[in-house]
């Protein structure tokens, strides 16, 4: 019978989810690092903290960070050793991000409710998830808007800001361009993504509610920050069941 691995609590996410030797990241040519390595990395090699204490942070044996450091480093050696792309995503892990005191929404999220987050500029979708200045917040229960809010990202780029999300209990986001590493992010977070949308971003959170939203299921982002809805097929119609 196979082994039952512990999950491993997850405090923090890199600022990016990939680095590249070039200008193009070559997902064929990479080299996966997990987000429990991940974390170790930044516990151990950038917090300073012992092995000791990263196990309590991340909830498992100090056998287990050293198994997963070591497995991290031997990664990252391969990457800059053969010149390979660097991608952050999976693991075994438990996202444990708390409320960001720079996630200024003025009113706690009740039970039963959900709340989605619109990038936004002006009143409309803004389309550079990873240049995004603002989310426009709502606050969605049995179908209707309970309460809506502007909250400022302060700068924040790529994934940092899946983390502010996170940290700021939302559930679904609707944007426009989006990288593949930023949205491989938020599936693992939990957060759903309703991409490769423009125009009002009013107009486009009532479509949702009323299951008529058009929206991509790709990345729609490349590398340079180029724009192109729809990009690479995937519009869909999120259905009858969005916002209840």
């Amino acid at each position: 019978m196979p082994k039952t691995t512990k999950c491993r609590i997850i405090k923090g996410l890199p600022g990016q989810f990939g680095f590249a030797p070039t200008d193009i990241i070559d997902l064929n040519n990479s080299v996966q690092l997990s987000f429990d390595e991940f974390e170790t990395i930044r516990l151990l090699d950038s917090e300073g903290l012992t092995q000791e204490q990263c196990a309590k942070h991340m909830g498992v044996a100090r056998t287990t960070v050293t198994s997963v450091y070591e497995s991290a480093r031997s990664k990252i050696a391969q990457m800059l050793v053969e010149g390979k792309c660097l991608l952050i995503s999976g693991g075994n892990v438990s996202f444990n991000i708390s409320q960001q005191d720079n996630f200024k929404c003025s009113r706690i999220k009740g039970e039963k409710e959900m709340r989605l987050a619109v990038t936004y500029e002006n009143g409309e979708i803004f389309q550079h998830f990873g240049h995004t200045e603002q989310f426009k917040v709502y606050d969605i229960k049995e179908g209707q808007i309970l309460n809506e809010e502007i909250v400022d990202t302060n700068g924040q780029g790529h994934g940092a800001l899946a983390g502010f999300l996170l940290g700021g209990n939302v559930d679904a986001l609707i944007c426009g361009g989006i990288g593949g590493g930023a949205q491989m992010a938020l599936n693992e977070a939990g957060i759903r993504l309703f991409a490769g949308v423009s125009g009002s971003a009013d107009e486009a959170v009532k479509s949702f509610l009323a299951g008529t939203l058009q929206y991509s299921t790709v990345a729609n982002c490349d590398h340079h920050h180029e724009h192109t809805e729809g990009q690479g097929g995937g519009a869909h119609s999120c259905g009858n069941n969005c916002g209840h």
